[in-house]
């Protein structure tokens, strides 16, 4: 198990009464130091965007590793889209995040919350808010509504070159009230797409399952695709660099 930003040790604590060790990643130096007193836990001191999930993996000799953590707020979804990388290496997330971002994750096709973060993750994780935790939970109490989510990577995800598909979604969602014939299509055009792709829509009523498939036509002639992922056949940059 690893704890991204374990802080005080207030989530720290609980874990290590049901678990023998526990790996946490921190970057404050001081709180690092700190940590490094309790024998059970193994200190990661580094910024966790440039931590590499797999290594960690590797040196605990583990089959998959389960992440848990209370993220930062104001850089939860870069936390997120890093451990996208990683996620062949995952059995599952559990995270305290803002309930707005959140929702964001959990969001269905034809919804406000519904956007980028929505299907990047879906095309790879089922996930359900499990949790509401108010402000009051807090000491301060923050502005802000929270809530846990959990986070389970999908057994055999379609394969799809991560980042054609974020490009592809970014594009999508770049101007929400548009039709994506304004956007998404020209974006098509450039790329000499032939394929058949309804763009009298707005981003935010195709599924995931409809990107994950565009991105997969874009670049079927670009890219061997197989279950193996050897990238190494593909013209395209590896999903990971």
């Amino acid at each position: 198990m690893v704890e991204i930003g374990p802080g005080l040790a207030a989530l720290t604590q609980p874990l290590l009464q049901h678990i023998d060790r526990l790996t946490v990643i921190e970057l404050d130096r001081d709180l690092a130091q700190r940590l490094r007193a309790d024998p059970c836990l193994n200190v990661i001191e580094s910024d966790v965007l440039k931590v590499n999930f797999v290594h960690i993996q590797q040196a605990l000799n583990a089959p998959k590793l389960r992440v848990v953590g209370n993220l930062p707020y104001n850089i939860s979804t870069p936390i997120l889209f890093h451990l996208l990388a990683y996620v062949d290496v995952i059995e599952d997330q559990h995270f305290m995040l803002q309930k707005e971002v959140i929702d964001r994750m959990v969001a269905h096709p034809a919804s406000a919350a519904y956007g980028r973060l929505s299907v990047m993750l879906q095309w790879r994780y089922a996930m359900e808010n499990v949790l509401a935790v108010p402000p009051e939970s807090f000491a301060p109490p923050p502005r802000v509504n929270s809530a846990v989510v959990r986070m389970l990577p999908h057994a055999q995800p379609p394969l799809v070159h991560q980042r054609t598909l974020g490009e592809l979604v970014q594009v999508a969602f770049s101007q929400r009230r548009k039709l994506l014939r304004h956007t998404l299509g020209r974006w098509l055009q450039e790329r000499n797409f032939a394929g058949n792709f309804d763009v009298q829509r707005r981003a935010e009523e195709v599924p995931t399952s409809e990107y994950v498939q565009l991105a997969q036509e874009v670049t079927k002639d670009q890219c061997v695709m197989d279950r193996g992922q050897n990238w190494q056949a593909c013209k395209l940059p590896h999903p990971k660099e």
